[in-house]
């Protein structure tokens, strides 16, 4: 039986679970393309030091996708702390630096990490020039860096009304070409979870992939977030997820897999302090031809509103097969 080409878009923590997810989901063949906007903490300091693309996003699919994930997450998620130059950095991000430095490229280094953890699957960079994440406010301010955008959450500031990025040493960011061959032969596209602005549409600001999209024959569907982000998607539903998403992708989503379950009264709580809400869902099964699947995906054992890999790996596996 032929297997299915599946490929992810996305970065963070929301493309952490669904590579999990879809990793033990038999007959399917995984690329995930990942953004290279992240610039906070330990991959911020290495972009910075040593000039390197961020690996912070890049080492969390790897992992996902890995034979023995909670092993190799115990490794390479550990933090230095005792060497002054070496403290705050994980494991995992000098491991994929200096691999990339050694093999000769970012993209080889990934691919030499995925072998030496036996992934499941290929990891790819969306791009490999270096970029800076920009995004203009409705008060014409500019927020520059991925770190930026997501604002402490204590903080006041007006909504995003343009996103775009920032070439460091050419004209415009170039796509990395195997991003191009796994979206054209995708037999299902998969975006989200994870932040609309900084994890999820920095994959479609690079050129040429939002071009790719539009012109496969996949089948695109959109995971949607459980909760809303304070200073970037305020008071968002479901479905002004889905409309913003689309504006940058340039064509509908096929399908929406949208969690219909609640978070416990303790979780929104907290939550709630962090001016984040939970995303009301769509009734509809099918809204402007988009076909909605509404399940309850939330994780019971997360102490956060996070998807359940199993509950997503069954929702997955109903639609695809």
């Amino acid at each position: 039986m032929k297997k299915l080409k599946i490929t992810t878009i996305g970065g963070g923590s929301g493309q952490f679970v669904l590579l999990s997810a879809l990793r033990d989901i038999k007959n399917i063949e995984i690329q995930a393309v990942v953004s290279m906007a992240d610039s906070g903490g330990s991959t911020g300091r290495l972009r910075d030091e040593l000039g390197v693309l961020p690996p912070g996003d890049i080492l969390k699919c790897v992992l996902a996708l890995s034979a023995d994930r909670d092993n190799a997450r115990k490794i390479l998620q550990k933090r230095f702390n005792l060497d002054n130059r070496l403290n705050g950095h994980s494991v995992g991000n000098m491991l994929l630096t200096m691999l990339s430095q050694f093999a000769g490229s970012f993209p080889e280094g990934v691919t030499a990490l995925g072998e030496v953890l036996d992934t499941k699957g290929k990891v790819l960079p969306v791009t490999t020039d270096k970029a800076t994440l920009v995004a203009e406010l409705t008060d014409g301010k500019l927020l520059f860096g991925e770190a930026a955008i997501d604002v402490p959450r204590g903080h006041q500031r007006q909504k995003i009304k343009k996103a775009y990025l920032v070439p460091y040493h050419t004209d415009k960011i170039r796509v990395h070409p195997p991003v191009i061959q796994a979206i054209k032969k995708a037999n299902y596209i998969f975006i989200g979870p994870g932040d609309l602005y900084t994890s999820i549409i920095p994959n479609f600001l690079v050129d040429g992939v939002k071009e790719a999209l539009q012109r496969s024959r996949a089948k695109v569907i959109y995971i949607g977030n459980i909760m809303t982000k304070f200073g970037e998607t305020d008071h968002f539903t479901a479905k002004d997820f889905i409309k913003h998403l689309e504006k940058f992708l340039g064509r509908k989503i096929n399908i929406a897999l949208i969690n219909s379950g609640r978070p416990d009264k303790e979780t929104l709580e907290r939550y709630k302090k962090q001016k984040a809400e939970m995303v009301d869902p769509i009734d509809e099964k099918n809204w402007s031809g988009r076909q909605i699947i509404s399940e309850n995906l939330i994780s019971e054992w997360a102490d956060v509103a996070r998807h359940d890999e199993e509950k997503l790996k069954k929702t997955i596996e109903k639609i695809i097969h």
